[in-house]
């Protein structure tokens, strides 16, 4: 009976193609954010039904919803990159021939991190506020629903409240948990007091952080006990979509949107078309973003609680309390094809991405860095810029930052080098890698001894494999263990080894069993990229920035940390 049922259903279908004048199939792959997935199968459905097809050949569509961090990996995965915080897939996972994400910030990591990674398309089909969710009589405290809020009141209170509880969806691994973090950071300022700011909300909101939406949605209040009230969760960063049914599922406490100024990037599920799609099937996406323009689509979009791709809402649409009117939003640029990493959603480009993940990364994860600085003489050199500063003044100012960021968890060290420092040596150990829960003042003092030496010059290849070495002579298991190498020069050490022996040394040493990523940062115009990269290549698990403007050290070493490997896997 199983047998004759399918067979009908089949026949079933085959006449209802048959009948719209297509032949043979197209079958199209769709991955979609859980949250938007059933409405967009039901819209693939009804183009099917009214007979999809692409130059008279029949199409058929298959919707999955998949969390877009697994997708993202998998992504990762096929183009041989990795990507901060998302692991690996599973093998069962597969890259789709359309990836409908829930936010462009996937779009631009992989891009960033993959150059053959081009989707093309990338127009949003919904849309979600990015909200910062309160339970209501938390949210009362804050003049809510008729006070106006902005993410500095929310900075403000997260580093002088020792009574509301911050947490957030790990923003390596959920795009609203990211939105949220790029608002607060951008609410802080630039200078030591914002740095400070930034520092203290990032810890605030790692000690109430979670891996999956759902852990976190658990940590809110769960009775009316003023006791339960005080011990949950008071904020996070969530999307509209998420605090709709949050509520939806009658909690005893009911959850508050809070829509702060300025308004962060919203998710906008971007309709991404893998690059390695075929015309045909390509053809057959932009059929279905069409069928996803119909009115029945953002009906069902409301119903899961998503607004429509330009910010208005269908029939059905349960706006939280306090929402901002359901208006056309400005569409933002797509993550797509030509995109070099530049704009996406909100105008946010992959340069900010990195440097907030890289801040996260120095807060939450546990590691083990030995920083060398270059001291040559050419760390004199002013930065105008910076206001006059010299290069080794700057990147006193990127250390102390870098230090007060890193959390407890991590080891730190620090090397100097340029020419002659010990005897012929050209480096020379001011601190080894000590954990910074006792050393973290030997540290802060040991930064103002970056001052240039007279006439030295950078011994580059023999500092960069004796700090290989040490890293990986004293590596430790389940941390990210590297070196942080800054200059401004190429190796200039007629005394030591030259490019081929390093290169040969670091290739030797390389161990997947214990690797060490090698960082080096470059600072100015006057290092050879091309040098670097050799180096770094050598060791299977490295990468080289350059700071051309010596003003953005802090900038460039934040990016720099954001890539986490140098763990065994």
């Amino acid at each position: 009976m199983a047998i004759v049922v399918v067979l009908a259903g089949t026949w079933l279908g085959y006449q209802r193609l048959a009948d719209s004048g297509c032949t043979g199939s197209v079958r199209l792959t769709v991955a979609a954010a859980p949250e938007v997935a059933p409405a967009v199968e039901q819209a693939a459905q009804r183009w099917i039904t009214d007979g999809a097809n692409v130059n008279g050949t029949c199409v058929a569509v298959n919707v999955s919803g998949v969390n877009p961090a697994t997708m993202a990996a998998a992504v990762a995965r096929e183009h041989k990159v990795g990507l901060t915080g998302v692991g690996s897939a599973p093998q069962s996972v597969t890259v789709p021939d359309v990836w409908i994400a829930d936010s462009s910030t996937w779009l631009l990591r992989l891009r960033s991190e993959a150059s053959g990674f081009v989707p093309t398309d990338g127009k949003s089909i919904a849309r979600s506020p990015v909200v910062v969710a309160m339970p209501e009589p938390v949210a009362q405290n804050f003049g809510w629903p008729d006070k106006k809020l902005g993410w500095k009141d929310l900075l403000a209170t997260m580093t002088k409240s020792s009574t509301v509880r911050t947490g957030i969806v790990d923003p390596t691994r959920d795009a609203a948990g990211l939105s949220g973090l790029l608002a607060l950071a951008s609410s802080a300022g630039a200078d030591a007091t914002g740095q400070k700011a930034r520092v203290s909300a990032l810890r605030a909101l790692a000690t109430g952080s979670s891996a999956l939406r759902d852990d976190l949605l658990q940590k809110f209040p769960r009775s009316l006990d003023a006791a339960d009230i005080a011990q949950s969760l008071s904020a996070a960063p969530l999307s509209e979509e998420d605090v709709i049914a949050f509520n939806a599922e009658r909690p005893p406490i009911k959850l508050a949107a809070l829509y702060l100024e300025p308004q962060p990037a919203a998710l906008d599920y971007p309709f991404a078309v893998m690059p390695e799609v075929d015309l045909q099937k390509s053809a057959a996406a932009t059929g279905l973003r069409q069928a996803l323009q119909q009115s029945a689509f953002k009906s069902a979009l409301a119903t899961a609680g998503l607004r429509a791709a330009d910010g208005t809402a269908g029939n059905g649409f349960s706006a939280p309390v306090g929402a901002p009117a359901a208006t056309p939003a400005t569409a933002a640029p797509a993550a797509s094809e030509g995109s070099q990493g530049g704009t996406a959603a909100a105008g946010l480009d992959a340069g900010a991405i990195t440097q907030a993940l890289g801040g996260w990364a120095a807060v939450t994860l546990p590691g083990r860095a030995l920083a060398v600085f270059d001291i040559s003489g050419s760390m004199k050199t002013p930065v105008p810029s910076a206001g006059g500063r010299t290069r080794a003044q700057v990147t006193q100012i990127a250390a102390a930052q870098g230090l007060a960021l890193f959390d407890d968890k991590w080891a730190v060290g620090v090397w100097l080098f340029s020419t002659e420092l010990v005897g012929k040596r050209p480096w020379r150990e001011i601190v080894p890698i000590s954990p910074l829960t006792s050393a973290r003042a030997q540290l802060q003092a040991s930064i103002g001894q970056i001052r240039p030496k007279d006439n030295g010059d950078t011994g580059l290849y023999d500092t960069a494999l004796a700090a290989y070495r040490n890293v990986q002579d004293s590596w430790e298991g389940g941390r990210v263990n590297s070196v942080l190498l800054f200059t401004d020069g190429k190796n200039e050490n007629k005394d030591g080894i030259n490019r081929t022996q390093l290169v040969n040394e670091l290739k030797r040493l390389s161990d997947p069993k214990r690797p060490v990523r090698l960082v080096i940062i470059g600072i100015g115009n006057e290092v050879d990229r091309r040098e670097l990269e050799a180096i770094t290549a050598a060791t299977k698990d490295g990468d080289v920035f350059i700071a051309e403007d010596p003003a953005r050290i802090s900038e460039i070493f934040l990016e720099a940390i954001s890539s986490r490997s140098g763990v065994a896997r």
